[in-house]
């Protein structure tokens, strides 16, 4: 029973014609980073607004371990 379900699932087909990660140019890149940085702000800032204990309590860890590193 599990082989005919193996044998039904369709072949993979290979990834979209793209520029591979040697051919991105550093442009690209930067933008894509840039993108990803801001998202991940965002996502941070609307957790900061939803839970406000939890993140007051991660900013006050955050700064601890500042505080305790040498440099």
């Amino acid at each position: 029973m599990a082989d005919e379900k193996r044998r039904e699932r369709p072949e993979r087909e290979p990834e979209a014609a793209g520029p591979g990660p040697d051919e991105e140019s550093d442009a690209e890149r930067r933008r894509r980073r840039a993108l990803f940085l801001r998202e991940l702000t965002e996502a941070r800032e609307l957790r900061a607004r939803v839970q406000p204990r939890r993140a007051r309590a991660a900013r006050m860890r955050h700064q601890m371990r500042m505080r305790t590193f040498r440099w």
